[in-house]
This record gives C-alpha cells, sequence and structure tokens, in this order.
C-alpha cells in the first residue's frame, strides 16, 4: 500500500510540474510581449496595438492560474500560520489534510463549477475586448478560470496524498522533509 501512495504521489507531481513549466512558458512569453510592447511605443508607434497590451494581461493570468498548482506542489503557497510554524510534523500534517477536505476541495471544486456559465456565456455572446483593436475570443482566457482550478482540484488529491505519506514516515520515524519547517519555500503572512 505504501508503494502504491509514493507512485500516485509522484504521479500527481509529475502533473504538477508539468503545469509549473506552462507557467515559465506563459512568463517567457510574457516577458516577451512586454519587451515588444515597450520598443514598439517608442521605436514603431504604428505597430503598437492595443490586442498586444491586453495579451500581457491574458498571458499574466494563464501564468497565475496554472503557477497555483504547482506552488500548492512546492508547499510554496501563502498561508495565514501564526501557529503552524510551531506545530510538530504530525500536526501539519493533520492540519494539512483536513484543510484539504474542507477548504481546498470545496472552494477549488465552487470556482471551477461556477466559472462554466462565465465561460460559456463569453463563449456564445462572442464577448470580446471593449477597446478597439482589443482582444478577441475572451472565452479562452476566461475558460483558463475553469481549466486551472480544475487541475488545482485534480492535484488537491495530490497534496493529501503527499500528506498521508508525510504523516506516514513521521509515524514511523523517519521523519518527513515535505514537513519540516518552512524549507520548502512556504510564504507566511
Amino acid at each position: 500500500m505504501r508503494n502504491f501512495l509514493r507512485k500516485l504521489e509522484r504521479a500527481f507531481d509529475a502533473f504538477a510540474n508539468i503545469l509549473g513549466v506552462l507557467s515559465i512558458v506563459f512568463l517567457a512569453l510574457l516577458v516577451i510581449v512586454v519587451f515588444y510592447n515597450v520598443v514598439a511605443r517608442y521605436l514603431f508607434p504604428a505597430a503598437n496595438s492595443v490586442a498586444m497590451q491586453e495579451l500581457t494581461w491574458w498571458l499574466y493570468s494563464a501564468m497565475f492560474l496554472f503557477g497555483v498548482t504547482y506552488a500548492l506542489k512546492e508547499n510554496a503557497h501563502v498561508r495565514v500560520d501564526i501557529f503552524y510554524e510551531k506545530f510538530n510534523p504530525t500536526a501539519k500534517a493533520l492540519i494539512n489534510i483536513l484543510g484539504t477536505i474542507f477548504f481546498i476541495l470545496p472552494f477549488v471544486a465552487l470556482v471551477a463549477f461556477f466559472s462554466i456559465d462565465y465561460v460559456s456565456e463569453a463563449y456564445t455572446s462572442h464577448e470580446a475586448s471593449a477597446n478597439p483593436g482589443g482582444m478577441e475570443h475572451l472565452w479562452i482566457i476566461k475558460s483558463a478560470i475553469t481549466l486551472s482550478y480544475a487541475f488545482l482540484f485534480i492535484y488537491a488529491f495530490g497534496f493529501l496524498i503527499k500528506n498521508i505519506n508525510a504523516l506516514l514516515d513521521v509515524r514511523e520515524n523517519k521523519g518527513s522533509e515535505f514537513l519540516s519547517g518552512n524549507s520548502s519555500g512556504a510564504q507566511s503572512v
């Protein structure tokens, strides 16, 4: 059973890593588009367009939306941890497990579910930017909300399994690298 849970954890982590790489691609594209916009604004004013400026918003949104899953995988999400930092690994694992079940999964499922109508309405109405020369087909970026939250919902089960494995490791006196301190880069508020 433990080997199965470890394999499952690695599969979910690989899934989150793919989304992390996708976020990096969006970031690289964002840098290129912003660079182009700056150069075009000063050197080629005729080449500067509203659509390219709006594309930066799209890329930033996509980078953030798809990067959230990777941040959860790396335990680098922002949390309010007045007490969490001082807890032992067992308490941390239990908090993460309960938090995933009672907060992450329901919230993410609700956002993913309710964003479907948001995307559908944008698609059926052929919603486009209100700015002249702006981006068309706004359903594309709006669908990133649904898709990214669906991916986060899927990975939340991986985060759950990761914490179950960490809890089992702690109980077997092996310790847990995942839960030890704030070494993974988790941000505290």
